[in-house]
């Protein structure tokens, strides 16, 4: 069901909020990246193999190609004797003939000759050049690495969706790619609203407050896998907030705002967004109650621009909503499929409340405790307040309590999100 911003908002549930939101964005047209390009990326199409691996019969170790026959009955107590003929390095393209009684030195990944049918490790002769003693008969084809035992020519190397990790990479590399076809991650711009914030480290006057904000979302965007472009802080100034969006809509695809969202004189970002068709409207949720979401329209007005999310302005409830509904959305525009978090079911240790008719994200420290169980508490004493943005860091999750629990006891269970 689409967004109405003209309708009266009533309070929605944070499923439906979550789930309005995905219907709305859908995977990034895919680009062609080099492989250099490529780490953390999703994969927009199978890779497959363009050369056999290994692509030749090579040599896993460093000693001496040779026939298997010639030295049957090697032992320490009886070596046996060859004339070593060749020498061959790793990227030689030698091919040697090897006659009765004959051998060849060779390294590790080198060609094996063709009349070669096993290596003999170096560890297991005299170490000669002209002539070398075997000291230990060798298995049948022992030591050499047959053609296609890793990967036929043609065969699916790397699956669609994948998110590629270095061990992908080396694996397209090997295979013969130099460029993968991938979802382009998205481009994010970061804005903070109101008069009272000054830049970190700035000295503060009455009323002001330092902008942490900007810096969360940034990280959050980036730890999600796309591109944060941090555009700093806006004044509660309706036309300078409309200049900053309008100067760089054609160039994200997506904006997050935090602040200005609620029903107040001054919560601008509500006042500017709302007449463009976004929704404004209250989410059955502590932290994180208002909530606006929709998409721009284009400045050529030929359809939706850049979705745009307008948070609330507390840092706790910042991080709460980028966890629930910002950070799906992203993976879902960058191709992932696995867009939650994982959860586990902790026993409580020590207990706390919760409002009535709201669900609630607790900042939470989840632990083991000495039988193995997760337990979970409260990350502050605080609780949940929207403000205790020092005390956020001391999370590694977020609790999650049904709107019809008020009081969470010690020993219950409760599902918790991993947020580390």
């Amino acid at each position: 069901m689409p967004f109405d911003a003209s309708a009266t908002p009533s309070p929605m549930s944070i499923d439906e909020h979550r789930e309005r939101i995905l219907a709305t964005v859908s995977p990034l047209a895919p680009v062609w990246v080099s492989l250099a390009d490529a780490l953390n990326l999703t994969l927009a199409a199978d890779v497959l193999a363009k050369v056999d691996v290994p692509s030749f019969d090579n040599s896993a170790m460093d000693g001496y190609a040779l026939r298997r026959a010639d030295v049957s009955a090697a032992s320490a107590e009886s070596p046996v004797r060859l004339k070593v003929v060749a020498d061959l390095a790793a990227g030689s393209a030698e091919n040697p003939p090897l006659r009765d009684g004959e051998t060849a030195r060779i390294m590790t990944g080198a060609a094996v000759p063709a009349d070669a049918d096993c290596i003999v490790p170096i560890e297991d002769t005299d170490c000669g050049t002209d002539t070398v003693l075997i000291s230990r008969a060798p298995k049948p084809a022992a030591h050499i690495r047959r053609t296609a035992t890793d990967v036929h020519n043609g065969q699916t190397v790397l699956t669609a969706g994948r998110v590629l990790g270095p061990r992908d990479l080396a694996a397209a590399a090997a295979t013969g790619s130099s460029e993968l076809l991938v979802h382009r991650p998205p481009r994010v711009g970061v804005l903070s609203t109101g008069s009272e914030l000054r830049a970190p480290g700035e000295p503060l006057s009455g009323g002001q407050i330092h902008d942490s904000n900007s810096l969360l979302l940034a990280a959050l965007v980036t730890q999600a896998g796309a591109v944060a472009i941090q555009l700093g802080s806006v004044l509660d100034d309706e036309d300078a907030l409309r200049a900053v969006l309008e100067e760089h809509a054609a160039h994200v695809d997506v904006f997050i705002t935090s602040g200005g969202v609620s029903v107040g004189a001054y919560d601008i970002v509500r006042h500017v967004l709302a007449p463009l068709g976004v929704w404004f409207g209250p989410v059955r949720m502590q932290p994180g109650k208002p909530q606006g979401f929709g998409r721009l329209p284009r400045a050529s007005g030929d359809g939706d621009g850049p979705a745009i999310f307008a948070l609330p302005g507390n840092p706790v409830s910042v991080f709460v909503s980028f966890e629930t509904f910002v950070r799906p959305a992203l993976l879902t525009l960058a191709g992932r499929t696995q867009i939650t978090r994982d959860t586990v079911v902790a026993t409580v240790s020590t207990g706390w409340q919760s409002p009535a008719g709201r669900a609630q994200y607790m900042p939470a420290v989840v632990s083991v405790d000495e039988g193995g169980t997760p337990t979970v508490r409260p990350a502050t004493a605080g609780g949940a307040g929207s403000y205790l943005v020092a005390s956020l860091a001391h999370a590694n999750a977020l609790a999650f309590v049904p709107h019809d629990i008020t009081d969470v006891r010690e020993g219950q269970l409760l599902a918790v999100t991993l947020v580390t």
